[in-house]
């Protein structure tokens, strides 16, 4: 199929020869995007064939765009679909990312801005649902976990860093995996998570956040998403700010009703989270650089492994597995 071709007939035939379509930088998903630009303005074409596959109402995307636009989380607005073709006209919020305002003129508004997006985060995590519908029948239970975790040991510890592991060694730090694991599997807590909550997901349009790349939405912990803004593997934000945002989230978690949990508990579960998300992103980007061939996430590893000696120093059910994990920790160890 001719994608270009194919995004024309969202248009008028007096429109189609007015339109320019550029292909846009994607990021980790296999999905396609353009840019749209005609006479009325521009738009942001999205080709994915699992939307062909799966219909316009079982799509993850168009269920998730729709319940979050429905509680007033700022997305793009869907101008069109062609369920048939995968294909997708949404609008073009811009491409200023939250993670390209670092080290700029907007670099003073970031404490302020974080914290605005803390409250929508946190207005996302207030969203009820059905139990046998997406998002809410998806969760971060033990398969899912374990999946990540194991994902890690297969591209990170068995491809990228290969020659530092045995497979002994490996199987040991499986089991302190699983552990930890259990620790995080408490779904008397979950609420609903983006999932992927961070600097590359939040474009700015006029100063004001914009949510994208939601489809994979599911319940877990409210540290999850905490984690993934926080402890984020494209920015590293001041120890205050971090410390700051933290204590902000966990207060309108507790404004809201949405934890029984003290300010030590949630900062236990907040370490134990952010040991398992840092070490799913460290396993997706071994993934992308060495299997995809994709080196755009290459440079986010050293960053993201400096997180996990906090975590594991902080929080003794993490000891075992960080031991193990050294021969990582310590190539990275400026």
């Amino acid at each position: 199929m001719n994608i270009p071709e194919s995004i024309t007939g969202f248009f008028s035939p007096e429109i189609r020869t007015h339109l320019t379509i550029d292909k846009i930088q994607g990021d980790a998903s296999t999905r396609q995007y353009f840019r749209v630009n005609g006479p009325d303005g521009s738009s942001i074409a999205c080709y994915d064939p699992a939307l062909a596959s799966a219909g316009e109402k079982g799509y993850p995307f168009i269920v998730m765009q729709e319940l979050f636009a429905e509680h007033g989380i700022p997305v793009p607005e869907i101008r069109a679909v062609d369920a048939e073709k995968g294909l997708l006209l949404l609008e073009d919020c811009g491409d200023l990312l939250l993670q390209n305002i670092f080290s700029t003129p907007l670099q003073g508004e970031v404490p302020a801005l974080y914290r605005k997006i803390v409250d929508i985060m946190t207005t996302l995590q207030s969203i009820r649902g059905v139990n046998d519908r997406i998002p809410f029948s998806l969760g971060f239970d033990r398969d899912k976990l374990m999946f990540e975790f194991d994902f890690f040991i297969e591209h990170a510890l068995r491809g990228y860093f290969s020659p530092l592991f045995e497979e002994p060694s490996i199987a040991k730090l499986r089991g302190e995996f699983e552990a930890i694991t259990e620790a995080l599997v408490l779904p008397g807590h979950f609420v609903l998570n983006h999932r992927d909550f961070h600097s590359r997901n939040i474009l700015l349009m006029e100063g004001k956040p914009v949510i994208i790349d939601f489809q994979d939405a599911r319940m877990g912990l409210p540290q999850y998403d905490a984690v993934s803004l926080v402890r984020d593997s494209y920015v590293r934000l001041e120890n205050t700010l971090q410390e700051e945002l933290k204590l902000y989230h966990h207060n309108a978690l507790c404004e809201r009703d949405l934890t029984s949990m003290g300010f030590d508990e949630y900062l236990h579960y907040f370490d134990l989270m952010a040991f398992q998300r840092n070490i799913k992103a460290v396993g997706t980007f071994c993934y992308q650089t060495r299997v995809r061939k994709n080196n755009t996430f290459e440079r986010s590893i050293a960053p993201t492994i400096a997180y996990l000696p906090d975590y594991i120093s902080a929080r003794s059910e993490l000891r075992k597995a960080g031991e193990m994990l050294k021969p990582v920790i310590e190539r990275y160890r400026s």
